[in-house]
Order: structure tokens, then C-alpha cells, then sequence
């Protein structure tokens, strides 16, 4: 098990250690930028960090030393022409996510962009992004992909099924679920059984806004999503999702999902109010765990701050590794759980606001 994390901030990127049961920050890089993304490629051990400079716009970082040296890449580049809408060029916004391929000698690691196209690096520095061309030209994208709490669609989650480097499945705000079978060559929807409540039609086969799309690495079929209008679930790779938000309770709207690694029954939320007041529920903080599938949730608050709390927390800045969970919140605070969430450390109440968190080796 990992006992490294990073961490990703309003004001730099921070390193995280075990120490016996506690956490510490023992390094930090890129003091006063953002750092919206972080990433460790599984196969080389390469550290990757996206900056949101503002003005300056996104950048690419990557260290191939744990953080000793730094050296900026080409940030992915949208070609000649590329429009989001007709008559409305593309350019890189914001990088929402990094995955890369598993095993085998094609050794690819895949970025996900506002606004809405997946690009992939074929191992060398020097070697660009390249956008995934069958995507970007998907025949749904101009007229049924939009904006949800950025002005375009979003690619925030990037799967890579363990079994097989060619089937893919991506998570995009506001689109849905699309998946590959052949590496990228052909893409298709899978958003059977979700529902968006903010659309004319709810059922809609594209448009939906699922928040994070994570599987059980040891069941991948297993897939789970923190969706803007509920939890979802599905059992088939996607073929059909059933709503597991709980009825009454805490665990509906929110963010942030974690799912266990090896128990394809677990999973972790956290909760907020709603999608119109986006602070903590009855600004007490709390993370929800299901230990059946979703059919019944827990709410852990032990450790959590239970009055006067504004807190959420983003979508990737609640992970999960073994007995262990990190999460950080919006107001910088952080949180590591030895106990697979029923109580809770502060690791520091002083940090930037949190946006992202990655278990290292």
C-alpha cells in the first residue's frame, strides 16, 4: 500500500507521507499557482501536475524524479480549425483528468480537457499531445455536449479497463458516459438508466452530468458515479445504471466519489446540501459509506466538524486505498481516515482550497 499522496492546490502542489497512523506534508512545488490535476503515470513512476495559470492559461508539468527537477511539456493543443460550436474555435481551458494504459508495450497516458476533447501522449516528452480525433468529431458533440459548472463540456474522468488497454470509458460534464471498445476508434454512449431531472426529456441518451466516474479495480464491470442528480451504479460495464442514492439521507448530491480497490460493494461520498446551495449538509460534514451495493449508506462524522461548516469537496479530492482515505475541502482543510472512513484525522485545517488528491507509490 502507498504511503504518498499528493495533493493539489489553489496555491501549489503538496506532498503527503504516512507516519505510523498520521499523515504529514513533507515537500511542496509551485508555491502560489494552481494546481488543478496531479497525477503518477503507473507504468514509469513520472509525476504529472496541470497549473491553471489564468492569464497565462493551462500548463504541463512533469517530473520523472519524484519532484527533485520539473520540466514543462507541450500542454495539449487543439489543431487548426477545431471548433467547440460552429464558429467557435477551440482552445485549451482547464486539464480535468490523466490516465494511462496498463500493460503492454503501447504505453499511452490520456488527458482530459475542457473543452471536451481527450487527447493521449505516446510516451516521449518531446512528443505532443495528440487529440483522439473519433471523439472530437462524434456526431452528438456540437449539438448535445454543453457546459455544466464550466462554460463547456468537461473530460473528468478517464478509465482504462485492467483487463484490457482497448476498452475505455470516459465521464464527461455535461455529455454522460461514452466507452471504447477499440482503443478509441469508435465511441459510443452509456447513460441507460440515468436520469436528468434539469432536461426536458430525463431520459435523454446524451446530456447527462455525471460529477466522477470511478470502477473496482479488481471487478471493473463495477462502476460507480457521483451524478448531479443522484449516485448511480451499474453492475455491466455500463450497459444499464440503477439509481443507489440514499432515500432520506445525506448520501444523493455531491461531488466526490471513492471506490474500494478489491470490494466492488464499497464506496465512499461526500455528501452536499444541494446543487443550488453547495455547502456542507446542514453545515455539518460528514462522508457516507456503503458497504452493500448502495442499497443502504452510513454517514461517518467523527473527527468532521459539525457546526458552522461551508465545506465540499471537489470530485477528486476524496480518494481511497486499502483502510486508508484522504479528502480535502474547499476551504483547505484535510482529512485522512485509518479506518476506511468511520473516523477522522485533520491533517491540516491551513491549506489553500483543495482540488485534487492522488495515492502515489
Amino acid at each position: 500500500m502507498s504511503e504518498r499522496a499528493l495533493v493539489g492546490t489553489r496555491k501549489g502542489l503538496l506532498v503527503l507521507q504516512k507516519k505510523g497512523s498520521h499523515w504529514k506534508i513533507i515537500d511542496d512545488f509551485f508555491t502560489g499557482i494552481p494546481v488543478n490535476m496531479v497525477y503518477q503515470d503507473t507504468q514509469n513512476g513520472d509525476w504529472w501536475a496541470a497549473l491553471d495559470h489564468g492569464h497565462w492559461g493551462s500548463k504541463l508539468q512533469v517530473s520523472s524524479d519524484e519532484g527533485n527537477s520539473w520540466t514543462e511539456v507541450e500542454a495539449p493543443k487543439y489543431p487548426e480549425g477545431a471548433e467547440v460550436k460552429d464558429g467557435v474555435p477551440a482552445k485549451l481551458n482547464y486539464i480535468w483528468a490523466f490516465a494511462n494504459s496498463l500493460s503492454g508495450t503501447d504505453h499511452k497516458l490520456y488527458i482530459g480537457t475542457e473543452p471536451g476533447g481527450l487527447f493521449h501522449r505516446n510516451g516521449s516528452l518531446e512528443d505532443g499531445a495528440h487529440l483522439v480525433q473519433s471523439l472530437w468529431d462524434h456526431p452528438s458533440r456540437k449539438e448535445q455536449w454543453f457546459g455544466g459548472g464550466r462554460d463547456n463540456p468537461g473530460i473528468h474522468s478517464i478509465l482504462i479497463d485492467p483487463r484490457n488497454n482497448e476498452h475505455i470509458y470516459i465521464g464527461i460534464s455535461c455529455a454522460g458516459v461514452f466507452k471504447s471498445e477499440d482503443g478509441g476508434s469508435t465511441w459510443t454512449h452509456r447513460n441507460k438508466g440515468l436520469n436528468a431531472t434539469f432536461l426536458p426529456d430525463p431520459e435523454m441518451e446524451i446530456g447527462h452530468d455525471p460529477h466522477i466516474l470511478k470502477f473496482c479495480a479488481a471487478q471493473p464491470d463495477v462502476m460507480w458515479q457521483q451524478n448531479h442528480c443522484g449516485i448511480f451504479r451499474t453492475t455491466n460495464g455500463g450497459e444499464l445504471w440503477q439509481e443507489v442514492s440514499q432515500e432520506g439521507g445525506p448520501a444523493f448530491f455531491g461531488f466526490a466519489l471513492a471506490v474500494h480497490e478489491e470490494n466492488p460493494e464499497r464506496a465512499w461520498v461526500a455528501p452536499a446540501q444541494s446543487d443550488e446551495i453547495r455547502v456542507a449538509i446542514d453545515k455539518k460534514l460528514c462522508i457516507s459509506r456503503t458497504d452493500d451495493g448502495g442499497k443502504t449508506w452510513t454517514d461517518f462524522r467523527t473527527g468532521l466538524p459539525q457546526e458552522h461548516c461551508y465545506d465540499i469537496v471537489y470530485r477528486h479530492a476524496l480518494v481511497s486505498q486499502g483502510n486508508d482515505l484522504l479528502f480535502g475541502t474547499t476551504t483547505g482543510n484535510l482529512f485522512s481516515s485509518a479506518d476506511e472512513g468511520e473516523s477522522w484525522d485533520v491533517v491540516s485545517n491551513y491549506l489553500p482550497m483543495i482540488y485534487c488528491i492522488e495515492f502515489i507509490e
